[in-house]
């Protein structure tokens, strides 16, 4: 084997391993909200959790890919272990199907419509699809397709490359005397583990072992342990994704390691124990890239058929590894780093979170509002926690959008991250007002002070408005419902006008004689906070509205629903009788 042929190996290598990570991340990111939904879907069922890892991995061409996403689900909160189980023994099976599409590249046969589907063949006409896609669209979508096409056509290159570089390798026979050691299982098997955990790839590896078959010198022997350790090795990413995890990610990362590793030599055993019986004359026949691709997939099956069965004990033996200990609360982390890698899962876990804030803040505001007409010390203090929860998310949340952001993202993805951030900034200013109406209530407490009965039944009519127009702008945005949206800018109005109301009313009371002036400043600044609420609400809405057209744009829809829709009139007028003040005569 020359120098040239040695630089030709190296080179095809690259091209086969940035292929492959090109067509992985590209379709990853191209099936990202698809694989979402089925996630969220998932049950706890076994052949339900295992069909999904399947699919799952089969799509985005990567098992370790898989099995970090579930270490992350499950450090979130989102997936239990046992569901973590079926998925990724799901996942084992599914990346078999990488080495099936390699092994076109073996296809020889002098028949047109064979010959088609060598990858030699019709690579070329891929790759130039995929850069007129990239290249001649700005639409991301097709950019994506782009971006797999030329990634699968990179590594098919790749492959042929180095099948051409290695083919001379049967004539040296020093190569020959290397292969023979791989004749010892144990040594094959540590190959295969080491050599996997260095790229973090089985796909990679396995591909890398069917280039080397068309020398003619690998023979079943030789490849059968190599497989198997490669399904080892495979682990180390997962096993890497767990650290610093709370205990059950790190279960989930330890399930798969043993998964593959009982399998591995459980297997194996059974295999040579049947060939001592029966000396399988197959064992020194070579193999060739589609004889791996059916040993690959045959003893990831049979893997999986010895482990389904016992997940259960899977799981017992998991928990034994990493028992129990004792944890601070935040080590239970609601946004795991580790899904930013699949921005379309971390959009989604981010969505989820900011919907617990939303409750948080506005659980605080309709605490605040409690305080107003039956103050309490006890509600008070959790009016305070909620808060400082609330500013938590916050901080959590932004810091978390703000590095997603930086990864590359569909445009519905990155529209959604832009929404995020400009919805948790609107929830953390309610639970602000939340605060200072408390500050206000507390004020009125300390002057002994009190509101007259008509105020009292005025606040009352205000504040059921303001209470349903949280809950409307809530459900807006966890259901991402258009039509619920659309019916808080007509409650954000009448809260306006009923606050405009109050202060007139408020003003009479005084020159009247009916309510104190120290009263009265607590009230003016409880109408603000109230005001001030609701026009948060009425902003998340609109990011809602605006979300729906791809782009964020300062809530024009809302401006337009105002001025010229008749729905936004008949709702109006129907909120305005629901929530109609006490006529002023009863003052």
């Amino acid at each position: 084997m020359e120098f040239t042929d040695v630089l030709t190996l190296v080179g095809g290598l690259c091209l086969f391993l940035f292929g492959m990570n090109q067509m992985s991340s590209s379709l990853e990111k191209r099936a990202g909200t698809s694989l979402r939904g089925m996630i969220g879907r998932l049950t706890s069922g076994r052949i339900a959790g295992f069909l999904t890892g399947l699919v799952v991995t089969a799509v985005i061409q990567s098992s370790s890919a898989t099995t970090v996403m579930v270490v992350g689900f499950v450090n979130s909160g989102v997936m239990t272990l046992r569901q973590a189980i079926n998925v990724i023994m799901g996942a084992n099976v599914g990346t078999t199907v990488t080495a099936w599409i390699l092994s076109l590249t073996g296809i020889d046969s002098g028949s047109f419509i064979v010959q088609i589907f060598k990858p030699a063949n019709f690579t070329p006409v891929l790759a130039l699809i995929g850069i007129i896609l990239v290249m001649g669209f700005r639409k991301q979508s097709r950019k994506d397709i782009g971006y797999i096409l030329l990634g699968f056509a990179v590594l098919m290159f790749g492959m042929e490359t180095m099948s051409s570089a290695v083919s001379g390798l049967a004539d040296v026979p020093e190569f020959q005397n290397i292969l023979l050691a791989f004749n010892n299982p144990v040594l094959g098997v540590l190959v295969g583990a080491v050599l996997t955990a260095i790229i973090q790839s089985s796909s990679a590896s396995v591909g890398i072992l069917q280039a080397l078959s068309v020398t003619g010198e690998v023979t079943v022997g030789m490849a059968l342990p190599i497989i198997m350790g490669q399904n080892i090795g495979t682990c180390v990413t997962a096993m890497i994704s767990a650290v610093g995890a709370n205990k059950n990610a790190k279960r989930a990362a330890v399930v798969h390691l043993c998964f593959n590793i009982i399998g591995c030599f459980f297997w194996l055993a059974v295999f040579y124990a049947a060939n001592a019986i029966f000396s399988f004359s197959f064992i020194n026949d070579s193999v060739n890239q589609a004889t791996i691709a059916i040993i690959h997939t045959v003893f990831n099956v049979l893997c999986t058929a010895l482990m389904l069965p016992a997940a259960s004990l899977l799981e017992k033996l998991a928990i034994r590894l990493v028992p129990d200990k004792r944890q601070s609360k935040d080590s239970e982390v609601l946004l795991d780093e580790r899904l930013l890698t699949t921005p379309s899962f971390a959009v989604e876990r981010c969505r989820s979170v900011a919907g617990d804030m939303t409750l948080c803040a506005m659980g605080s505001m309709k605490k605040s509002i409690r305080c107003i007409l039956d103050y309490s010390p006890d509600l008070a203090n959790e009016v305070r926690e909620e808060e400082a929860t609330t500013d938590e998310y916050q901080d959590m949340l932004g810091t978390y959008l703000v590095k997603l952001s930086s990864h590359s993202m569909s445009e519905k993805e990155s529209t959604e991250t832009s929404k995020l951030l400009f919805i948790i900034s609107d929830v953390e200013r309610i639970s602000d007002h939340a605060l200072r109406m408390l500050e206000s209530m507390e004020e009125l407490q300390y002057r002994d002070a009190s509101f007259s009965e008509a105020a009292q039944d005025e606040l009352h009519v205000l504040t059921s408005a303001v209470e349903e127009t949280m809950d409307t702008a809530y459900n807006a945005f966890t259901k991402d419902d258009l039509e619920i949206a659309s019916s808080v800018e007509p409650l954000k109005q009448l809260v306006e006008s009923l606050c405009d109301q109050l202060r007139a009313r408020h003003v009479l009371r005084l020159q009247n004689g009916e309510c104190s002036v120290d009263a009265g400043f607590v009230l003016t600044d409880i109408l603000t906070d109230l005001e001030r609420a609701s026009d948060h609400c009425s902003n998340i809405a609109g990011c809602v509205l605006e979300t729906s057209r791809g782009a964020l744009g300062l809530h024009e829809s809302l401006k337009e629903f105002r001025t010229d829709s008749e729905e936004y009139k008949e709702k109006y007028r129907q909120m305005e009788e629901k929530y109609a003040l006490p006529p002023a005569k009863e003052l």
